[in-house]
């Protein structure tokens, strides 16, 4: 019962940061930069001021598919924050920048997430096979082994959503700096992006919460098991 509670809290809350999310974007995505710059051109800015020259910024299909790929070295922006010339781009574009500055710092906690990716990708491919197979071999024989398996692998995207929470605050925390140390948003502008980088941080926080119960959910089975009353 008490994981019943817990799941619909979060799933609650996850509901809740993301119309917030989605809400704060849109809202911000009305106030209009003094400075006239674009996303595109703002990120350009961010990575030559730290010192980045062999980063590209480049547009993508999507809402909020904005990211930054390690391997080809690319500020990926959605084609509104890409483009567009308001608060949340502007924020949006910063962040993405603030990974590129960490790749190139090799920030550990961002280098230790990439280390992690494999593994993580493998686990996520099979995790619920796993684990529903080990459910229905403990339930007809009580052999935890194959659901001991599900909860390590489960386990692997768990310590992932954690590991992610220090790498996105962080990058929001460069952008913000390098925004207010070079002036690029001035008053309610700032703010702005700061409370939009603020709610997406949080859908970071719910998903870790999330995996979390998960986890203990599961493993959870492995210490009941066939315990007679």
């Amino acid at each position: 019962m008490m994981y019943f509670i817990i799941f619909i809290l979060v799933f609650v809350a996850g509901i809740y940061v993301d119309r917030q999310l989605k809400s704060k974007f849109n809202h911000y995505s009305q106030l209009h930069l003094r400075n006239n710059l674009s996303g595109k051109e703002i990120a350009e800015k961010m990575l030559r001021d730290n010192g980045i020259y062999d980063v590209s910024v480049i547009s993508i299909p999507g809402q909020l598919t904005d990211h930054y790929n390690p391997e080809n070295k690319t500020v990926n922006l959605s084609e509104a924050v890409y483009m567009q010339r308001n608060a949340a781009a502007a924020a949006v574009a910063a962040h993405e920048c603030g990974h590129a500055i960490q790749h190139a710092q090799s920030y550990s906690m961002l280098e230790l997430r990439s280390k992690l990716v494999p593994m993580v990708s493998f686990s996520s491919r099979i995790v619920q096979f796993v684990l529903l197979g080990g459910m229905a071999v403990m339930a007809f024989s009580g052999n935890k082994t194959i659901l001991a398996i599900g909860v390590l692998l489960f386990a692997v995207t768990t310590i992932f959503s954690f590991v992610t929470l220090p790498v996105e605050y962080d990058a929001s925390n460069r952008a913000l700096k390098w925004l207010q140390d070079k002036q690029m948003l001035v008053g309610e502008e700032h703010y702005a992006a700061q409370d939009a980088l603020k709610w997406a941080a949080r859908t970071y926080v719910v998903a870790a919460v999330g995996s979390l119960a998960n986890l203990i959910y599961f493993a959870s089975m492995l210490s009941g098991g066939n315990n007679d009353e």
